[in-house]
């Protein structure tokens, strides 16, 4: 008999990179711990439960990087966008969904499907050798136990327990007449560059506006349980702005060490530093800017800063709980742990972000550990396409600073500032600009994407299952 593919985690993931495996012959244990053990987020037992929101976000796969995954998993035999075109429920350009229908029929397509079998109870330590290969799809709520155990082969200090998000802005929409590029006293990254670091300047009135709308803001009012704790290191700017008027211009905002080369006389009051946050160079994170804020006034708030007046931002900031894996560390190409291959992982626990993005890397994970199985070498599908882009940012797109290191691996959702740059087509001779640019780069990264999946799964496999 065909040793089974144990899957742990009823999820979004874990179903779908169940729903891959079973596809492709491959018999599953699907083990899930509810209703035995449940998190506090939970409130059913049904698998692929959507605990949050019930929106997929945006269904448009012609200029937004989300209906583009919708779309590349729909083409990919997606489970979970299956489900969720037949459990839909109106939302304008957004594809949202009865959340009771979409877990009722997930958890239906797993219990009917005859090469998967649903175990439920708790796997409370690392999965026996006896299991051979695992999928570990257990997300943002690992239970204690299973991360306590997964901490003990990775190092304590590769898997986070909280998120502490300062925004990420697309480089393209930073106002380089305003801001400049320097480091601090001008001091040499590996590569001999003096400018690691974005710069936007301002002066003592603009800053003490900052500061009024930082001290006035509506901030999120979390749950018990996903509060997380306070360092000094990653305090939320408006409470360093709350112990004093000028903490930040002596934090994250000091102005030391930089000159502003289009008014060197000048002295800046406040400087907001930005760093490269993927190797592509087209996405930059707020140095220090983590928050917690609600997002409708966050964009707002942070546009009030010079050379950030039209910036657009792949994401926001938050602090929140979050179990997730210093995975551009951890992980190789096919998700599998480098200290201990036998174990994959697929989902939240990687550093995605987002239902879709979530189902996305189960999709790839239950792909690659059927192809292992069929004796083929998993096929990574091209940086150029939402699951490719998805699939290197977490296991090496990530920047790494001028000492080499890679800094705090954070969680991201699918956004075109993952997708490498691509040409704009020429209008009436000429290249778009302004406005049009922004939205002829989105049809283009998006065409590219379609494109270039078609090929992968038309070369990945020898057949695509029905």
């Amino acid at each position: 008999m065909t040793r089974p593919l144990h899957i742990i985690g009823g999820g979004l993931a874990g179903c779908e990179a169940a729903w891959q495996a079973a596809s492709r012959d491959v018999p599953v244990v699907l083990h899930e711990m509810r209703p035995d053990n449940t998190s506090p987020a939970h409130v059913t037992d049904g698998l692929a439960e959507l605990v949050c929101s019930n929106s997929f976000r945006s269904d448009d796969a012609t200029a937004n990087a989300v209906g583009v995954l919708h779309e590349e998993l729909r083409r990919a035999g997606s489970l979970m966008m299956a489900t969720a075109d037949a459990t839909q429920v109106p939302a304008g350009g957004a594809l949202a969904v009865d959340r009771d229908a979409f877990s009722e029929r997930v958890t239906a397509a797993m219990s009917e499907h005859p090469l998967i079998t649903v175990e439920r109870g708790e796997v409370t330590g690392l999965p026996p050798e006896d299991w051979g290969d695992v999928i570990v799809a257990t997300g943002p709520l690992t239970s204690d136990a299973l991360a306590a155990a997964i901490a003990g082969v990775t190092g304590e200090d590769a898997l986070a327990f909280f998120d502490a998000i300062a925004p990420i802005v697309h480089f393209d929409s930073i106002d380089m007449d305003i801001a400049w590029f320097q480091s601090r006293y001008d001091k040499p990254g590996t590569d001999g560059s003096q400018a690691d670091y974005i710069n936007c300047p301002m002066d003592r009135e603009r800053y003490e506006a900052f500061v009024d709308t930082l001290l006035g803001a509506e901030q999120h009012q979390h749950h018990a349980w996903e509060k997380v704790p306070y360092f000094d290191g990653c305090l939320p700017i408006e409470v360093m702005a709350s112990r004093g008027r000028e903490t930040l211009r002596f934090g994250p905002m000091k102005p030391v060490g930089l000159t502003n080369p289009r008014d060197p006389q000048v002295k800046s009051h406040a400087i907001v530093q930005l760093r490269q946050d993927n190797a592509l160079g087209t996405l930059y994170n707020m140095v220090g800017f983590q928050t917690k804020m609600k997002y409708r006034i966050q964009a707002e708030t942070f546009r009030m800063i010079p050379g950030l007046e039209r910036a657009e931002f792949a994401r926001l900031g938050g602090m929140h709980r979050n179990t997730f894996l210093d995975s551009p560390r951890l992980l190789d190409p096919t998700f599998r742990l480098k200290a201990l291959p036998r174990l994959r992982f697929a989902g939240q626990i990687t550093g995605c972000e987002g239902y879709v993005e979530s189902a996305a890397v189960g999709l790839l994970a239950g792909r690659f550990a059927a192809a292992e199985r069929a004796g083929r070498e998993p096929d990574v599908p091209p940086e150029t396409t939402a699951l490719g882009a998805l699939q290197r940012h977490i296991t090496g797109g990530h920047a790494t600073t001028s000492t080499g290191k890679t800094p705090a691996y954070q969680p991201m959702n699918i956004n075109f500032g993952l997708f490498p740059p691509v040409e704009l087509p020429l209008v009436d001779g000429k290249r778009p600009k302004g406005k049009a640019k922004g939205l002829a780069r989105k049809n283009a990264l998006a065409a590219r994407a379609l494109t270039d999946i078609n090929g992968w799964l038309a070369a990945a496999e020898p057949a695509e299952p029905a």
